[in-house]
């Protein structure tokens, strides 16, 4: 089993191929069968899980196993307390009501320098927020902080369950352990009843 971390560059496609010649995971990945556990929006960047599993995939990917993602977003202004507190109780988008979330203000993250930058306006401050969440809809976290008056500009996700970004730099890829809590369990064979014994319940 290949369990594949991916540090995806800001513009570029979370499949393999693409007909408008956009970049995809082509250009960065030679491993051949090998899939995306879960996505990441083409205008995000960070990290990507990828693996030859499908039930591994699975377990990633779907929304059901509540598997954690964090995310590094840089938001326009400075969140209040009032608006962080909405973010850790969820906030309502048009397709419903978001699970509770963690949400907390950080420094501005020493990270690599998007390319292009952000469109950054000089009376408008950001600031940068860490969001973990339990779940996986479009665009969720640019919703999310857009509901609260807080537009995301740049937005990195650093970890997903147990695996984390790391130190890879964008484009860059490393083969990951799978953690010992994940991995199947030895099946134990019964032993036959000997004669004459009688198995109790």
């Amino acid at each position: 089993m290949a369990v594949i971390l991916f540090n995806k560059p800001f513009n570029v496609l979370c499949q393999f191929t693409d007909r408008e010649g956009r970049a995809t995971l082509a250009d960065y990945i030679p491993l051949p069968g090998v899939y995306p556990a879960g996505r990441l929006d083409y205008d995000s960047e960070g990290l990507l899980v990828l693996t030859d599993d499908g039930r591994l995939q699975q377990r990633i990917a779907d929304p059901r196993h509540r598997l954690p993602k964090t995310y590094w977003a840089q938001v326009e202004h400075v969140p209040s307390a009032e608006a962080l507190e909405q973010l850790r109780r969820g906030v309502v988008l048009r397709d419903g009501p978001t699970r509770p979330a963690q949400a907390r203000l950080i420094e501005p993250p020493a990270i690599w320098p998007r390319n292009p930058p952000i469109r950054e306006r000089k009376n408008i401050p950001t600031a940068w927020i860490e969001l973990t969440i339990r779940e996986g809809r479009n665009r969720q976290v640019r919703r999310m902080t857009a509901a609260v008056g807080h537009p995301t500009l740049r937005l990195v996700r650093v970890a997903v369950g147990p695996w984390r970004l790391g130190g890879l730099a964008p484009g860059e890829w490393v083969e990951a352990e799978l953690p010992p809590a994940w991995r199947q369990p030895a099946v134990q064979k019964k032993s036959p009843p000997r004669p004459g014994s009688r198995r109790t319940r």
